[in-house]
């Protein structure tokens, strides 16, 4: 820890409790203590101090957890486990845990998740240029104009943007290969949309340096050492200004071992 503290929303993010901006709020409504007081924002903890967040001691030692995930159609990347078929309910994993970043609901393949901060500020920033691939099925025959017109960048008149060029390869007849450095909401399904095509099925099967392979579905596996060398090493440089990933504000681990949710680690 540094000589003069840590900002409380930092150690908090690092930690695996929340992002920095979450920390921001759940101090703001009064939930975390330092040494027994109620914490400020701006606060710093000092070496030797205790931070209790919801009554409960938070420790920065607690290992990182790093998880692949092949998310299911109809499964809804939220930690918030008031939301029906959320995904924290569905992996029902024994520690907390919150999604890097988010996968539609109709949608399937390569989720993260994670209980360390750092990683999720990092990963979400869009400015950081992280790739995401797409395996995508649509509704009609592929034209070469398809094609180019995806690849080149394409108005999202809703959003109020324009997508960035992209690489995009035509893999069948109603198949392609597309991948982003992006993340808009629905974003590939406005972009075939503006063409007039319609997505049937949507998967990711690799965020940066980490591919979903023979993954079965509903399964989920830990990051390799070999893939995480990998992933520190893109994020590296990356801009770690705050981001608030979707957790759930009142969570216990209790609640995430409830034998009624099916064992998902793949065998």
């Amino acid at each position: 820890m540094e000589e003069n503290g840590v900002r409380i929303n930092k150690f908090l993010s690092e930690a695996g409790v929340c992002s920095r901006r979450e920390a921001d709020r759940q101090i703001e409504a009064g939930k975390v203590g330092i040494d027994g007081v109620t914490a400020k924002t701006g606060d710093r903890v000092l070496k030797g101090q205790t931070v209790t967040y919801n009554g409960q001691v938070v420790s920065k030692e607690e290992e990182m957890i790093l998880i692949a995930l092949n998310k299911p159609a109809g499964i809804v990347c939220t930690a918030e486990k008031r939301e029906k078929n959320n995904v924290i309910d569905y992996l029902n994993y024994p520690k907390r845990i919150y999604p890097i970043g988010r996968l539609d609901k109709d949608s399937e393949g390569l989720l993260l998740l994670t209980n360390n901060g750092e990683i999720v500020n990092k990963m979400m920033r869009s400015g950081n240029r992280h790739e995401k691939e797409y395996i995508v099925t649509v509704n009609k025959t592929i034209s070469d104009s398809f094609i180019r017109g995806l690849a080149g960048g394409v108005p999202l008149v809703e959003l109020g943007v324009t997508t960035r060029k992209c690489h995009v390869k035509k893999l069948s007849s109603k198949q392609f290969k597309i991948i982003l450095t992006q993340g808009y909401n629905r974003q590939i399904r406005r972009m075939c949309e503006y063409f007039g095509y319609r997505v049937v099925k949507l998967e990711r099967v690799r965020i940066m340096n980490i591919e979903l392979g023979d993954l079965p579905r509903g399964k989920y596996r830990a990051v390799t050492p070999l893939e995480y060398k990998g992933l520190k090493r893109l994020i590296a440089d990356s801009s770690n200004q705050p981001v608030m990933p979707d957790t759930n504000k009142n969570h216990s681990d209790k609640k995430y071992t409830d034998k009624k949710y099916p064992d998902r680690r793949a065998k």
